[in-house]
């Protein structure tokens, strides 16, 4: 298991936050402007990547910096293909929400991209985290934590839950239609299946 920390240039966790996840990091990719904001914090990345529109560093840098300008990729995207060459396995993303909307949603797109080639992917802000579901998911999530369920790809059908207040059981979530947001953890493990679709799941951080 390799564990890759990725801060990309949206809106800053906490330093809480990311002091917790860089500790427990093994790899830590800065994403092109990402690298700022763990600079501000006296934190080296061990490489910055990205097409460096944002980053305020120069080659003097104590640390990696690969230049990738193509356009076809967004930032996020360069920082987890480097990720897959350092054998990373489980993935956690700082930095990847707020600001603007649009890029919150293409990195919600990527995660659908990349999922299939880590063993885990978490997108992290100081609220909770996001995660793309397999087709059979369990997790010891803490009784009491709210819990919302995204059909990313507009409509997600077959799902059926136990350990939650408002289960479902073979039944669909659809975009304008219905949504499964603020949802309860009442017995834990709780245990997600869905037939069809791209479903996420969004876990609020759990306080007494």
């Amino acid at each position: 298991m390799k564990t890759v920390l990725i801060l990309c240039n949206g809106k800053p966790p906490s330093q809480e936050l990311f002091h917790e996840y860089r500790a427990n990091a093994d790899y830590f990719i800065a994403a092109d402007g990402g690298a700022n904001i763990a600079l501000a914090w006296d934190t080296f990345p061990d490489v910055v990547i990205g097409d460096l529109d944002s980053f305020k560093g120069n080659g003097d840098a104590p640390f990696e910096i690969i230049f990738r300008p193509s356009q076809q990729s967004n930032d996020l995207e360069k920082a987890l293909s480097h990720a897959q060459k350092e054998h990373g396995t489980h993935i956690n993303i700082l930095g990847a929400t707020g600001h603007r909307l649009d890029q919150t949603l293409k990195n919600l797109s990527v995660l659908k991209k990349y999922d299939t080639y880590f063993e885990q992917i978490l997108l992290i802000d100081d609220f909770g985290k996001t995660q793309l579901l397999s087709n059979s998911f369990t997790s010891p999530i803490t009784v009491g934590t709210q819990v919302s369920l995204f059909p990313l790809s507009g409509r997600v059908s077959g799902i059926t839950t136990n350990g939650l207040k408002y289960p479902l059981d073979n039944e669909t979530l659809e975009n304008g239609v219905r949504d499964g947001s603020s949802n309860e953890v009442v017995d834990s493990p709780i245990e997600i299946t869905h037939k069809k679709g791209d479903l996420l799941l969004y876990t609020k951080h759990f306080s007494d």
